[in-house]
């Protein structure tokens, strides 16, 4: 249960993280990014595998690259949910599912040194 926990604040982290350097990310606060962290991990477990395989011919034909895409729109989809977190142009599509993937990665293996979680 902690574990959920500590991905839940290292994925909020990385939001605010990404609302710094990703232009056309805005993200209204903590508490904010907190439900939307929590958005994007329903987003994520329910709507993601059906447009991932939806898009299985697009992803193959691009050698994967077009999964950025599909993480952006997931991302956009959990945005549109949450008031506080909006996300705008092509640019935040693919830039911040990136950012937010290295920073939240980076963050649970503080954690997980830290004894964290």
């Amino acid at each position: 249960m902690v574990g959920y926990f500590v991905t839940i604040v290292a994925t909020a982290l990385g939001l605010l993280v990404v609302d710094m350097v990703v232009p056309g990310v805005d993200i209204a606060n903590f508490p904010a990014a907190l439900i939307a962290a929590i958005v994007i991990g329903f987003v994520n477990a329910f709507i993601g595998p059906i447009v991932k395989l939806l898009s299985l011919p697009f992803t193959f034909i691009t050698l994967g690259l077009f999964s950025f895409v599909v993480n952006g729109i997931l991302l956009w989809l959990a945005s549109i949910i949450v008031p506080g977190f909006t996300m705008n142009g092509l640019l935040a599509l693919i830039l911040a599912p990136i950012v937010l993937s290295f920073v939240s990665t980076f963050l649970n293996k503080y954690f997980a040194e830290k004894g964290v979680g």
